[in-house]
Formats: C-alpha cells, structure tokens, sequence
C-alpha cells in the first residue's frame, strides 16, 4: 500500500537547514495497523504530513497504492488526498455550525457525489463508528470521544486506500481513549490500512507493527502482538 525509499525533507535549506527526514526507506502492506512513534522533533509528523500528500519530499519516492506521488503537483496531490485518503486529527477538526451528518458528507461535496449518495454513504459511516443516534447533533453537543467518532466517518465515508491518525486520542481520558482505539481495531479487521502518530505505548500497542523515528531516522520497528492490546485482552477475560 505504502513504499518509501530514501525519504528526506529539508526545511530553509538555503539558509539554516533542519533535517527533518533523513533518508527514510520503510513499506506498509494493505490492510496493515502501523503505529509511528517518536519524542518531539523525531521526524514522525513530517513522516505523516508526506503519507498524507499535505507536503513533498526534498528527494526520495513515495509510492501509494502503486501511484508515484512524490512530485506530483499540488493539484494532483489534492486529487489524491480526496481520492485515496482519510485523515483523523487529534483536535476532530469539525465544522461547528454543522450537525454529525453534515460534517460527515463534506468530503462528498467537494467530489462531487450526488445528495441522496452523499446523505447513504453518511449514514453508514456514522453507523460504522456507533453514531447513528446522534446524527443531528453539533460539535458542541458531543462529547470528545464521540466527535472523535463522527471525525473518523468523515475519513473514511470516500472509501479511501489509507487512514492516517495523528494523535487521535490526545484529548481524550483513559477510557474513551480505550473506545476510539477498538474502533480502529475493528476497522482493521475490515482490511482497511491505518497508519496512527502517537508518543502513547498505551495507543501504539494496538497496532500491528510499530516505526520508532529518532532524529529523523526510522530507528527500528517491531511487531506487535494482539494480547500487548490491553482493551482486547479484557474484551476476552
């Protein structure tokens, strides 16, 4: 799904250069749970602003679902983002004059899908995330774990190739922390590719896999097991 070879971002490199990425070669399969972990300054949010087609590589390839992006343009680019992409940020990012429904059909509207589509697919995604009973509900009459719900119907109501999560419990407490993450568990038992930036172990163990980036380099990465899930292991005890 995912192939980076030699990745490298350079910020003001004429003048004061930061070397946020330093030759990053790493693949995602389909359908794989990666965690990408790392102290601040580490590389692992320039790493996922470049998944995300929000910015380009300096050099290096990137290949997603077997296109070359990394010099598309920046029309191209946004053709990708809407076309193969859900993001799901820490901060929900929804619109707060819209209720549940709304917020969720955006990304429909600017791809031009027909209303009765837009208002089907919505609805399904909601149902997907548990929300279906709080569909004419806004932001402000939501609590944090269901915006985070409603945030993650709205990535995936274009059917994308990737969800990409960056911290998406970081406002969240322990508990509802806990929820948001076995949804994305069973969204993974669904085939779908999630790629999740967190500095919590207590997030990063219900992936797959976990990339630890220090200084801009991939460090190391392991495998995780599913009994390291904690939320998982009390589901079957």
């Amino acid at each position: 799904m995912i192939r980076v070879e030699g990745l490298t971002k350079t910020y003001r490199p004429e003048l004061n250069p930061v070397y946020a990425l330093r030759g990053i070669t790493a693949v995602i399969k389909p359908a794989e749970f990666v965690a990408v972990m790392g102290p601040s300054g580490s590389g692992k949010s320039t790493f996922m602003n470049l998944l995300g087609c929000l910015d380009t590589p300096t050099s290096g390839s990137y290949w997603l679902d077997g296109q070359e992006v990394s010099q598309l343009t920046g029309d191209e680019l946004a053709a990708v983002r809407n076309q193969k992409i859900g993001f799901v940020f820490q901060n929900f990012n929804l619109l707060p004059r819209m209720d549940a429904l709304r917020n969720v059909e955006l990304p429909m509207i600017y791809t031009g899908i027909p209303k009765h589509e837009r208002r089907e697919r919505a609805l399904k995604a909601l149902e997907r995330v548990g929300m279906q009973d709080r569909i004419h509900h806004r932001p402000a009459e939501l609590s944090g774990g269901q915006n985070q719900r409603v945030a993650i119907a709205r990535a995936l109501v274009n059917n994308p190739s990737i969800l990409l999560a960056d911290e998406p419990t970081g406002n969240l407490d322990t508990g509802t922390s806990r929820e948001i993450m076995e949804i994305f568990c069973r969204l993974h038992e669904e085939k779908t590719t999630i790629v999740v930036v967190t500095h919590e172990m207590e997030v990063a163990v219900y992936s797959s896999r976990i990339l630890y980036f220090r200084d801009g380099r991939l460090e190391k990465e392991e495998a995780v097991t599913t009994a390291q899930a904690p939320g998982l292991q009390e589901e079957k005890s």
